[in-house]
């Protein structure tokens, strides 16, 4: 990750003291934004990755200048911050979702996109229309505005960072990128002929949310859906129990063809896909577009020269090209509608724009894209085009059990425990067991 230069030398001194003195009139300390004596108050939650606690050097630094830049902006205004370690975020939602239950949740804090739904379905979250304009929701991508759309037409939340999945390809092995399923497995093949050292495809095939998630872009591109309107599991009904068994046999080919090797049985870490290109044996990986600023900084230039990116392959060659998305969005909670502007405008002067300058996240507005010097080099261009499809994670309570149970079915069928039509019978069973069991 680039380090964040901050635009005024003046501004870091200001920053750096601010944060490292504690006392009264300190502008900024470890959980608090703005003067102490500051007439308003608004509590706030914030993942430790988007903080001036952030354990990345160039985001705590970026996140320290816009923290201290606020405070001074908005004299009147100071922020009690609850800080989410890193490795508890998402049971962290699950929590933020019943203190909103019963009336104890923040004012403003970040929501997993993938739980949004969740949040707005509950009533937790306040409309947010009124502080943006018409340009700006027609901007988001089609997948953005449907999550953060409740059923009455409303905003409820605004999602600032993305992330898409691709296929990266060493472009001295497969020239071409491939656009179906079966170019992927023959370019591939041919690749591991050119060298006994190099693995053809990688993907994450483990138990871990990656495999679910990554895999079902396959799912997607056919048109399957994993749960209907009320959020009962039906991709073992037809036609998406199909559409499920092409992508079970699909990676089972890669295995057994010899295009992927077994080991992606036990693949639980994007970094192993980095890893494997920084020692030269691979030649396809299924990746993240947050991978792309790594292998630059990692790989000599003439090496890195090698590597292009291309959208996912799809069994059809006229089928759309779906990708997964994840990532944050900032909510509102309050009742008091003077907080709920405040936490819009902290959203906007923090993150929107600036937080994905500072953490290199890719923004949910196309035209920020073009805005933002953070985006410039060609290959957004290409992430940009990716996002058109993407799709998020169905965002309703049996989301998880679904996703284990996906996990499992995968990894059956990699290893030969099971074939993809038991391994597909067994998901599918347990997932609606789950859900009803949700229901009573």
């Amino acid at each position: 990750m680039e380090r964040w230069v901050a635009q005024a030398a003046g501004l870091v001194v200001v920053a750096v003291l601010a944060f490292g003195c504690g006392g009264s009139g300190s502008l900024l300390t470890l959980d608090r934004i703005g003067a102490e004596d500051a007439p308003n108050t608004m509590t706030v939650q914030l993942n430790n990755s988007y903080s001036h606690q952030a354990s990345t050097p160039s985001w705590k630094d970026g996140f320290e200048r816009l923290f201290t830049q606020f405070a001074e902006d908005h004299p009147d205004w100071k922020l009690e911050l609850k800080i989410i370690p890193d490795d508890a975020t998402t049971q962290e939602q699950a929590r933020l979702l019943e203190a909103a239950r019963v009336g104890r949740a923040p004012d403003c804090a970040n929501v997993d996109s993938f739980v949004v739904p969740q949040f707005i379905d509950q009533g937790a979250l306040k409309p947010i229309d009124e502080y943006f304009t018409e340009e700006e929701k027609q901007d988001l991508f089609p997948f953005v505005r449907d999550v953060v759309t409740g059923d009455d037409g409303k905003m409820y939340a605004a999602w600032w960072a993305t992330d898409l999945r691709l296929l990266y390809r060493r472009t001295d092995l497969v020239p071409e990128a491939p656009r179906t399923w079966d170019e992927l497995i023959a370019a591939a093949q041919q690749a591991n002929e050119q060298g006994s050292e190099v693995e053809g495809y990688l993907f994450n095939g483990g138990r871990w949310e990656g495999t679910t998630f990554d895999n079902l872009a396959h799912f997607w591109s056919q048109g399957g859906e994993l749960v209907d309107e009320e959020g009962k599991p039906i991709f073992g009904e037809q036609p998406h129990r199909d559409r499920m068994l092409n992508v079970f046999e699909f990676l089972k080919e890669s295995v057994d063809s010899g295009a992927s090797p077994q080991r992606v049985a036990t693949i639980q870490d994007y970094a192993e896909f980095e890893a494997a290109a920084q020692a030269g044996t691979v030649a396809m990986f299924q990746g993240g577009d947050f991978q792309y600023p790594p292998l630059k900084e990692s790989l000599p230039p003439e090496e890195f020269k090698k590597w292009e990116v291309s959208f996912i392959p799809t069994t059809n060659p006229d089928d759309p090209q779906r990708t997964g998305t994840g990532g944050w969005t900032m909510g509102a909670f309050s009742d008091d509608p003077e907080k709920v502007e405040m936490c819009m405008e902290f959203t906007k002067e923090v993150f929107i724009g600036e937080g994905n300058q500072v953490t290199g996240q890719l923004p949910t507005s196309e035209s920020l894209f073009g805005e933002l010097d953070k985006f410039q080099d060609p290959i957004y261009d290409t992430f940009r085009e990716g996002l058109k499809e993407g799709e998020a994670r169905p965002g309703v309570p049996v989301y998880p059990e679904i996703s284990n149970q996906l996990q499992i079915a995968i990894g059956t069928v990699l290893t030969g425990e099971a074939t993809p039509e038991e391994a597909l019978d067994d998901a599918y069973q347990n997932s609606l067991s789950a859900y009803e069991g949700q229901q009573g």
